[in-house]
């Protein structure tokens, strides 16, 4: 049994926390600017360089990319073989409090959704999720999520006679209707089969997959591509100005599900799509 300290946790938590708020992923920087090369709209490619100076900026100046710093939403991956000295809860919860807190990031979080809407003060509790895999590591993956984008994700129960067809005019809806809201442009993930509440988390995984990366199944890869193509010809554009770069790219997961059923949950990020991970 392979022993990991608490405060090793909560180091790199807060350590993750500050470092995804202040500097874009590599494929989504790169993805930045193949989009402004391709980018034929005036006011949409002045757009994409703003973003793309913006993230210079942040990146170089230990700098929020935006405002909205998220909430802390943190996948961990947790071997069999490895035990945790301390609450590992409380580390991770304790490494986000110290890294919004030394990186003078936006504090987001209320502690009622409802009744008592009063900020915590410290950007948490974070949305924790654990999944036990073989092995003695510990793998965290930190992915503040914004809420002008996650406003704007949807799920649909959907009936298996909706077919990949309803699936599609389901995405395209979802993005039209979220129009320049999430800011665009997009980083998307789709998240198809499972059950109501593990269907939302296939689309958040989808989401953070790199921009260059499709799905292993050939028919799947496809579907990804075409919903791409015509999520961009919808002509949002960046920042809803108009333009052919409405979204960065669409990632699919799936699950096994129910004879009676095909969920399908569609997430939104805006182009600050931040996340990093640590395997400890």
């Amino acid at each position: 049994m392979r022993e990991i300290e608490s405060t090793l946790i909560i180091e790199e938590v807060a350590r993750m926390c500050m470092e995804t708020n202040y500097s874009l992923p590599d494929d989504i920087f790169k993805s930045l600017i193949d989009a402004i090369k391709l980018e034929n709209f005036n006011n949409a490619k002045e757009v994409l360089n703003i973003l793309k100076n913006n993230a210079d900026l942040a990146k170089n100046n230990d700098l929020p990319i935006c405002q909205d710093t998220g909430m802390a939403c943190i996948y961990v991956e947790i071997g069999q073989e490895v035990h945790v000295s301390g609450n590992l809860n409380e580390a991770i919860n304790e490494g986000v409090r110290k890294g919004y807190q030394e990186g003078y990031l936006r504090k987001s979080v209320v502690a009622d959704p409802v009744l008592h809407r009063v900020n915590t003060g410290d950007n948490t509790p974070a949305i924790i999720h654990y999944k036990i895999v073989s092995g003695d590591k510990l793998k965290i993956t930190v992915a503040p999520k914004g809420f002008g984008s996650e406003n704007m994700c949807r799920i649909a129960m959907m009936k298996p006679s909706d077919g990949i067809e309803g699936i599609k005019s389901f995405i395209l809806d979802t993005v039209e209707k979220a129009g320049p809201n999430p800011c665009p442009p997009m980083v998307i993930g789709v998240g198809i089969g499972g059950t109501f509440d593990s269907v939302g988390y296939l689309a958040k995984k989808a989401m953070l997959k790199r921009t260059d990366e499709y799905h292993p199944d050939k028919e799947y890869a496809l579907i990804e591509k075409e919903m791409l193509e015509k999520i961009n010809a919808l002509g949002i554009g960046p920042a809803g100005f108009g333009g052919r770069t409405t979204a960065l790219s669409l990632h699919i997961e799936t699950y096994p599900t129910h004879i009676a059923g095909m969920p399908v949950a569609v997430a939104i990020c805006c182009h600050a799509a931040r996340h990093q991970e640590v395997i400890l």
